[in-house]
């Protein structure tokens, strides 16, 4: 997953928080998986929230960063994206 030629910069005043929401496999490593990759680009206190699916299968995770411009931000989707039982970055 690449993020490309996105509008960040004209839509947002950096810094600024952002709520990324991530969605993978229901499975405990995910929220710590997440934390990981933030706290290697976008160091902060974590307060995620999790939401399972209907049926169990797949899990959300909201979770607010700041992030510094649209290059950052783009680095965060792009990362988050590249877990490997993240199946989506919103």
């Amino acid at each position: 997953m690449t993020v490309k030629d996105t509008k960040f910069d004209e839509l947002l005043d950096f810094p600024c928080q952002q709520t990324f929401k991530v969605m993978g496999l229901a499975h405990e490593e995910l929220t710590i998986k997440i934390v990981e990759v933030l706290q290697q680009i976008a160091p902060g206190d974590f307060a995620p929230k999790t939401k399972p699916s209907a049926k169990g299968n797949y899990m959300s995770v909201s979770i607010s960063v700041t992030v510094t411009s649209k290059e950052h931000m783009e680095l965060v989707y792009n990362e988050l994206g590249q877990i490997d039982i993240v199946r989506v970055v919103l």
